[in-house]
């Protein structure tokens, strides 16, 4: 897999519509948006990018540690574009620029998954990795963040599991992502 901005794209453009609210200029797509419902702890919703549909879900932190004075919003999301052939694709937003070449510690239960970052993002290093991830995310009860900022600030942020897999099984089904 190549790491560059270009392949994760669609995934900042994704953010901005979740977080950021619409501009005038997806106000179209925000037509196309549906809520599929909330899960316990986790959201999805489904809409179209360049006429392909594309399911989301995601979650914010339970609990944030970290010295530090100001923070962006953080989430956690798993997304499926099934036209572009990519499933269960994990992404996570934490809230600052990350340390270069540092990478991203993600602990559920006694699992520990190494994800590499980009600017404010971090992903698994290809869809294998994705997948134990996401079948990790499915049994486990909490999931651990843990990433240094540009700045040399540790953070970890804590995620609730709970309603991860209806949220998961939701998008999967909306999408035909099988």
């Amino acid at each position: 897999m190549i790491r560059t901005s270009r392949n994760h794209l669609m995934i900042v453009t994704l953010v901005a519509a979740l977080v950021g609210g619409w501009t005038a200029a997806a106000g179209a797509q925000e037509d196309a948006t549906e809520d599929l419902g909330v899960f316990k702890d986790w959201a999805a919703r489904k809409f179209e990018e360049k006429g392909n549909p594309v399911c989301t879900m995601y979650s914010q932190p339970t609990k944030s540690e970290g010295d530090y004075t100001t923070r962006g919003e953080t989430y956690v999301f798993v997304t499926h574009r099934p036209k572009a052939n990519r499933i269960n694709e994990v992404s996570i937003k934490i809230g600052y620029t990350f340390k270069t070449e540092t990478p991203v510690m993600v602990r559920i239960g006694g699992a520990e998954f190494e994800l590499f970052s980009e600017d404010d993002f971090a992903w698994a290093e290809d869809s294998r990795e994705d997948e134990k991830l996401v079948r990790a995310m499915r049994a486990g009860a909490t999931m651990e963040v843990e990433g240094v900022s540009n700045r040399g600030t540790k953070t970890v942020d804590t995620y609730s599991l709970s309603g991860f897999s209806a949220a998961n099984n939701k998008i999967t089904d909306a999408c035909n992502a099988r």
